[in-house]
């Protein structure tokens, strides 16, 4: 950050102009922040690859069926056999049902199982799109208790879309306010942790918590007037990410302006340069991952796409409150805030007494041996990813807990088809319908007498067919391939339903994969090699943490099988771990790759990765910890897809902190030594050493702990320098 501006922002007098700025314009996007959940999307369309043949069904069908309509299966059970007074009862139930505000139209049924034990009634309801995500649980237990009061004793269960959606809603329900609860439980605990204060952790907290009402009001206002789609995974997201990710900022500022502290009398003097210094890996790192996020908008699943923007504009607010709100109210509080352990004029650093002082030193005795084994241990865990099943969840694997909505599909698949109640959806011209219907009854693994006769409306035709297997199972997948090969020459003909539907996410989601990680790849390795100003150093850094992302993914993978019991993942699990590890993984190598830099200028490449290593060491440590922490959070929903994201990333980053940054990345600067600067100026002199010098005699220099010019030997203090 330019001088001017670091001091200007802490300033003794224009600091009180800043705070008050800040102040008021965080309040006033925060009042924004508690409409969010108003402008979310979370019908299916919004999720889905806009141009997908599935989506292009539920635009066309709209005039067949109301879009605000639902259906919904209540199936009566009765394991001893059908009584007399059976069908008598359920035409009476089914005029109580009727009576619930939300039930429209006519009630299909009662329809009776081939083996005589089981019925189910076909009710549509309306939902209010304004209100319908949190009013459908409360409109399918209405459903459920009517049946049970008229069902004679009979099991009663509600299967069917409207129940899933009421499973889905409950599990998402509070989903931001339960998500920032418990990720600011971690991150109140580590942050008491690492600052061993019990005043301390409390600024920066007031401040990951302002960003994120700030970033939740930033986001309302772009989906309220710039079209930007938010549904309830992404605003989830959007907390856990923007608390998460402004703590580690924090952390590091907080770092510098200690060390400061002990170099500069004056408190604002100190701070204007712990912002000169720290700020611009900040900000690089802020870069990295907004770059890597907005990559996300090239993503065919409107759900991934829509995501880039949100948590981009997340981070965004997150690096302005922790630039400038943050240093102003630690200048405003004075030295105190760091009571018991207040840093004092002239007090000794204590990096070099550190852990990562002597991590680094033993890394230093034999560099090459420690990456050498690292990559191959790290290599051996990215081959558990031959037991990622990523190619979709049923519905069954989609919750963590047992929802009555999977409790009543398995049960209607015991009596009924396997596709009963979900049809498949087929359109197509208006004088194609005869020959939509023929070619639909003709497909393997449609039950033909279920193919109803074409509807037609204005130009378009509109034709139903029944699954004989599962709708969310490999085979209903296959059916729908040999129906779009059926369907081929029928003119204007498309094949949707939701059991399509599935099956366009899981093609969108693999192509996803395939187009945008390696953008990514290119955005990070670009960002990288502006800010060290070489190419070798991002090239490795890059490396390290693909390697990193692929031991993650892999141990993940055996963990959810093994551990966990999940039977799968989520097809776009792959894409959202990489966004997330590779661009907030590269943050912690960021920080000290521009520290020992840094340092590099003055000690050259080895003694600066010493350096750099045990003064960043601690805090990349905590910032890992706090990460990880709150996107484990993301656990305590029952929703498969997130609970495994949020084990893959809270696992990478311990990954990135404790091994990659630590110890690859250390062993591997100390190995190549100046050569992870080429072709830069610093590649050339090596912090003022003759390049043309033995790099063996360098390499002895370093690691020799009891060096007298070593400035992180035992009983050498570090030479002063302003940080």
């Amino acid at each position: 950050m330019n001088h001017r501006i670091s001091g200007w922002i802490a300033h003794r007098r224009a600091k009180w102009l800043v705070l008050v700025v800040m102040l008021v314009a965080l309040g006033g996007l925060g009042s924004f922040g508690s409409k969010l959940a108003d402008v979310q999307e979370n019908d299916v369309a919004s999720f889905l690859p806009a141009e997908a043949e599935s989506t292009q069904v539920i635009a066309k069908a709209t005039q067949f069926a109301d879009p605000d309509v639902i259906p919904a299966i209540v199936l009566l059970v009765r394991e001893d056999g059908p009584q007399p007074d059976d069908l008598a009862r359920l035409e009476t139930l089914k005029t109580d049902i009727a009576a619930i505000p939300e039930v429209t139209g006519d009630i299909v049924g009662p329809i009776p199982s081939e083996d005589g034990v089981a019925a189910q009634l076909v009710v549509s309801l309306r939902i209010d799109p304004d209100t319908g995500w949190e009013r459908l649980p409360d409109v399918v237990d209405e459903l459920r208790t009517a049946a049970e009061d008229g069902a004679g004793g009979a099991d009663v269960y509600v299967a069917g879309p409207a129940a899933l959606g009421a499973d889905q809603a409950k599990a998402f329900a509070g989903i931001d306010g339960i998500l920032l609860l418990a990720a600011i439980s971690v991150v109140v605990v580590m942050l008491l942790l690492t600052y061993r204060s019990p005043i301390l952790w409390i600024i920066p907290l007031v401040c990951g918590v302002l960003s994120v009402f700030a970033a939740q009001g930033v986001v309302y206002l772009l989906a309220r007037y710039a079209d930007l789609t938010v549904n309830g995974q992404s605003a989830g997201i959007l907390s856990v990410l923007v608390l998460g990710a402004g703590i580690d900022y924090a952390l590091l500022l907080v770092a510098r302006y200690r060390e400061e502290l002990r170099n500069t009398e004056d408190r604002h003097e100190a701070m204007a340069h712990a912002l000169h210094r720290a700020a611009p890996a900040i900000l690089a790192s802020g870069s990295t991952v907004v770059v890597g996020l907005l990559c996300l908008l090239l993503a065919q699943m409107s759900s991934t796409s829509g995501l880039g923007p949100v948590a981009a504009a997340g981070i965004v607010v997150s690096l302005v409150v922790m630039l400038v709100l943050l240093p102003v109210l630690l200048v405003v509080f004075g030295r105190w805030v760091f009571w018991p352990f207040v840093p004092r004029f002239g007090d000794p650093q204590p990096a070099e007494r550190g852990i990562w002082g002597r991590v680094g030193r033993r890394i230093a005795h034999r560099p090459r041996t420690v990456w050498v084994v690292t990559t191959l241990a790290l290599g051996a865990f990215t081959l558990g990813v031959v037991q990622l099943d990523a190619d979709g969840l049923s519905n069954a694997e989609s919750f963590t807990t047992e929802q009555p909505s999977i409790v009543a599909e398995e049960k209607l698949a015991e009596h009924f088809p396997g596709g009963a109640g979900d049809p498949v959806q087929v359109v197509a011209d208006a004088d194609a319908g005869e020959a939509a219907a023929a070619a639909l009854q003709d497909v393997q693994g449609i039950s033909p007498d279920t193919v109803t006769e074409p509807v037609v409306q204005g130009d378009i035709a509109y034709v139903e067919g029944t699954l004989e297997a599962a709708p969310d199972s490999t085979s209903a997948f296959e059916t729908i391939d040999r129906a779009r090969d059926a369907l081929a020459d029928v003119p204007g003909a498309l094949v949707g339903g939701t059991t399509a539907i599935n099956h366009d996410v899981q093609d969108a989601s693999a192509a996803d994969n395939r187009l945008i990680i390696p953008i990514i790849l290119v955005a990070v390795l670009l960002i990288l090699a502006l800010l060290l100003r070489a190419l070798v150093a991002p090239l490795v850094l890059l490396a390290t943490v693909v390697l990193s992302f692929g031991a993650a993914l892999g141990i993940s993978a055996l963990v959810f099988r093994h551990v966990l019991g999940f039977e799968g993942a989520d097809s776009s699990l792959p894409l959202y771990a990489f966004v997330f590890l590779v661009a907030l993984g590269i943050d912690y190598n960021i920080f000290l790759m521009t520290r020992v830099r840094e340092e590099a200028l003055l000690h050259g490449t080895r003694r600066g990765a010493l350096i750099g290593l045990a003064a960043t060491g601690g805090v990349i440590t905590s910032a890992g910890l706090v990460l990880a922490g709150t996107f484990a959070a993301l656990g305590s929903l029952p929703i498969v897809f997130l609970a495994e994201l949020g084990f893959a990333v809270a696992l990478g980053v311990l990954l990135d902190t404790i091994i990659v940054r630590s110890v690859l990345v250390t062993a591997l600067n100390l190995d190549l030594g100046r050569w992870m600067w080429w072709p830069s100026a610093l590649f050339r002199t090596d912090g003022g050493h003759v390049s043309g010098a033995p790099d063996h005699a360098v390499a002895h220099h370093a690691a020799d702990p009891a060096h007298p010019a070593d400035p992180l030997a035992e009983g050498h203090p570090a030479p002063e320098h302003r940080a």
